[in-house]
């Protein structure tokens, strides 16, 4: 199946000028699509005119220069003392969910033998870079979750363009967070209240195809991203797989021009399981291979990078269900949590919570 492509440009025009029921009937609509989406299939394309395609290029292929570095250089980055959640993760640090959840394990097992997920058998093989996007709290009990960025030598365009590509993100995450509101039946800020001063990451991934560019390797495994809504620009390498909230798998291909938004476990909680967190993966797919051959033809780097950010809610921020999702009978899983208590529990789960 092909995931729908909501226009974010309609909304724009009228957005902060219109309170929620003065929005026209063909408005209204499109923000039950977008909520629709989310709710069945867990992801959304959309298309912002703010997030150009050249900002998608420039951001890559500054990543590209970064990961093809020299291992001992990527290391000056690391923060485990952090939980890695500034500067550089390496690869075969975080451990997909499926690889040590034994609940998740059952489940596959039950899966159909076509949608199952490729099993894990280690660490991933990306790597990481986690950079803040936005303002931190002044006061906050979870510091290690807002720290200072790290910023790499010999990159002198760094924080412009991180910061550049990031807040271009954030800003079309914040419209679709509106209009997903607005589709439930919630205020519109309902959840933009909640995102301020969140601990927001853009988080691009760099896999080494050179290296790992072989048919079924699995770059990231199968898992769910904890925060709120998660976006990616497009990948010059294909390999990403999604599960919709009827189990099926799915291939993503993003059109050009287009971004992938993905549901995460804070959206889930904020909505009283009305929305779950998509599962998803990255490997190597014979799609991947067309596309590494291609490179290796045209010259250019085989390092698969992702342009992905993370949107949370706000550490010192309540997770509980809003509105008439608090009623819901699933609600009573979802009892009131700190988000940055969520967060912690969830890295020492996957192995981001310091070193072992």
């Amino acid at each position: 199946m092909n995931l729908p492509v909501i226009d974010l440009s309609p909304y724009l025009a009228i957005a902060g000028g219109e309170s929620d029921h003065k929005l026209s009937p063909e408005l209204t609509a499109l923000c039950g699509d977008l909520s629709r989406s989310l709710r069945e299939t867990g992801a959304l394309l959309v298309k912002d005119p703010r997030c150009s395609v050249e900002d998608n290029d420039r951001f890559i292929d500054m990543m590209e220069n970064y990961f093809s570095s020299p291992h001992e250089f990527k290391i000056l980055q690391e923060r485990p003392h952090l939980h890695y959640q500034v500067g550089v993760t390496p690869e075969k640090v975080e451990v997909p969910r499926s690889l040590i959840d034994e609940e998740m394990q059952e489940k596959l097992k039950a899966m159909p033998k076509e949608y199952q997920p490729h099993t894990p058998v280690g660490p991933d093989l990306k790597w990481r870079y986690f950079w803040r996007i936005g303002p931190r709290p002044p006061d906050t009990r979870f510091q290690e979750l807002n720290a200072e960025p790290v910023i790499p030598d010999g990159f002198p365009e760094w924080k412009e363009t991180m910061d550049s590509w990031g807040y271009k993100m954030i800003s079309a995450l914040k419209v679709v967070a509106e209009m997903a509101a607005i589709g439930f039946g919630l205020p519109k800020d309902a959840f933009t209240s909640l995102m301020k001063q969140g601990p927001h990451l853009l988080a691009p991934t760099g896999s080494d195809l050179q290296k790992y560019g072989q048919e079924g390797t699995i770059l990231a495994g199968y898992h769910y991203d904890l925060n709120f809504l998660t976006i990616h620009g497009k990948s010059r390498f294909p390999g990403l797989n999604i599960w919709l909230r009827n189990g099926q798998k799915v291939e993503v291909k993003v059109p050009v021009g287009c971004l992938l938004i993905q549901t995460g476990k804070q959206i889930e909680w904020l909505t009283g399981g009305d929305c779950i967190a998509g599962m998803h993966e990255v490997v190597v797919t014979n799609r991947t291979i067309d596309a590494i051959k291609l490179a290796e033809e045209q010259k250019r780097s085989l390092w698969r990078v992702s342009s992905t950010l993370f949107a949370h809610i706000a550490s010192d921020a309540v997770l509980k269900p809003l509105g008439q999702f608090a009623e819901s009978p699933l609600s009573s899983k979802y009892p009131p949590i700190c988000a940055g208590e969520y967060v912690e529990q969830e890295l020492a789960v996957i192995n981001l919570k310091g070193k072992k």
